[in-house]
């Protein structure tokens, strides 16, 4: 087992030891005695963007039949044993990993790292037609609930696909089309378990009221003896040009409670600084009702109900700043629109004030820190950068990151890139006259917020 550590500067007290077991299986260690409980999480290199064309949804699938037994473990066993023993548990699959995660009184930290092992080292041992059925069938109800049975529930994979070309590895979400998941064999699932669930494709991070000795001597016990594997293919490449070009636009009629606009702008990858400026430029723009657009739109014109601004980071492909308005009464979107290309283009001409910035400076220093703050929290982004960017360390610093910047660069990224020429517009338009309707309320969230946050993470249950 090789083993480094480090204790950098700027990580507010916060300290992340690193090893790896012989078969490639990363493994990241943070003490924090302040409760007694610990978290487990585990993320594999997979996700939406490997799939390939007429398996869309796989990878959400078999996070679905992750929790359907392995080979010591029935049914719904996974759940029971957790819930059981006072811990909490979910699974989420994005565009560019899946991952796993517990949180569990400390007591209870070797159930969760025997229950991980076991279905990464034998799930196949219990992966049958009637596991393969049963959760086909939950994942397309998943499908129909959130997706294609509510207000707008399309709008996130109507504008990826608009915001990515065909054949684009993020052209498609992680939720999959209906057709594709009917496709799916039982044969496609293993040869899927085989490809990517492979300790050389995950890192393990555990966080908490742990002895660091002790946890590495179990996770050795149970992870060590699974197998490498080392046919995973490359995914494929996601690089595209900084700007679109020009404005592509849809327009989509629906029973919906109101007119909306929403729109996805390419942004810089996440892990740059360039994407942390993008972040603040955002928030100032559209990160809550301090901003700029809530006190333009909601607050002075009264032209809309909700309206917000919020970044989707990725690594392997452009960032996507999201979105998201609500029209208020009869409202027509070019009003709407209009308003919002005067707001970024004075924005863009003056950048943001010295008040603007250390206010948006200070709201995503507050979401980092209550990220960091919490056991599950901090395992998720030690996992993250271990995973996306190669280094769990930069997780403990990238609230200086964000603090660093310059609102010179701030300006930058937003002349450069929240331009009408950088954007795929999604326009709806209610089949019922919008006075009839309901007027919408906060539940309406923006989709920067609900659509990038929620719907790129397909979860298990």
């Amino acid at each position: 087992m090789g083993h480094t550590a480090t204790d950098q500067a700027g990580t507010g007290g916060l300290t992340a030891t690193e090893h790896r077991l012989a078969n490639g299986l990363r493994v990241v260690l943070s003490e924090d005695h302040l409760t007694p409980v610990a978290a487990v999480c585990l993320w594999y290199d997979v996700g939406s963007r490997h799939e390939v064309k007429g398996r869309t949804g796989l990878a959400h699938l078999f996070e679905h039949l992750m929790f359907q037994g392995s080979a010591q473990v029935k049914g719904n066993g996974h759940f029971e044993l957790v819930q059981g023993a006072g811990g909490s548990l979910n699974g989420t699959t994005s565009f560019e990993r899946t991952n796993y995660f517990e949180t569990m009184p400390a007591h209870q930290l070797e159930l969760a790292l025997w229950l991980e092992a076991d279905r990464m080292g034998s799930l196949l041992a219990a992966l049958d037609e009637e596991s393969m059925e049963n959760q086909r069938d939950v994942v397309k109800n998943e499908r129909r609930q959130r997706y294609d049975n509510v207000p707008y529930g399309t709008a996130f994979e109507k504008l990826t696909a608009l915001a990515y070309p065909e054949g684009h590895p993020y052209h498609h979400t992680p939720i999959g089309s209906m057709a594709d998941l009917d496709a799916a064999t039982l044969e496609d699932a293993r040869a899927f378990f085989r490809t990517y669930y492979a300790p050389n494709n995950a890192v393990l991070s555990v966080v908490g009221d742990i002895d660091p000795e002790q946890t590495l001597a179990w996770i050795e016990k149970y992870f060590g003896s699974i197998p490498a594997h080392d046919g995973k293919p490359a995914p494929r490449d996601g690089s595209l040009p900084e700007v679109i070009g020009k404005e592509l636009r849809e327009v989509v009629e629906e029973e919906v409670p109101a007119r909306a606009l929403m729109a996805a702008y390419r942004l810089p990858h996440d892990g740059t600084r360039a994407c942390d400026a993008a972040d603040l430029a955002l928030t100032v723009l559209g990160g809550g009702e301090s901003s700029r657009l809530y006190n333009r739109l909601v607050r002075r014109d009264r032209t809309a109900v909700a309206a917000g601004f919020g970044l989707l980071r990725l690594a392997g492909a452009p960032s996507l700043g999201w979105l998201d308005v609500k029209t208020s009464g009869d409202v027509e979107v070019p009003v709407i629109e209009a308003a919002i290309d005067e707001e970024l283009a004075r924005f863009a001409e003056h950048g943001p004030t010295a008040e603007e910035m250390e206010r948006a400076q200070a709201q995503l220093e507050r979401e980092w820190l209550d990220r960091l703050g919490t056991v599950a929290g901090r395992a998720d982004e030690l996992c993250r950068y271990a995973v996306l960017f190669g280094d769990p360390q930069l997780a403990l610093t990238a609230v200086g990151r964000v603090l660093e910047v310059t609102a010179e660069e701030v300006q930058e990224v937003a002349k450069a890139r929240l331009r009408p020429d950088n954007r795929a517009v999604l326009v709806y338009e209610p089949t019922v006259p919008p006075e009839t309707v309901e007027e919408p309320t906060e539940d309406l969230e923006s989709a920067a917020t609900v659509e990038a946050s929620d719907n790129n993470e397909e979860t298990a249950k």
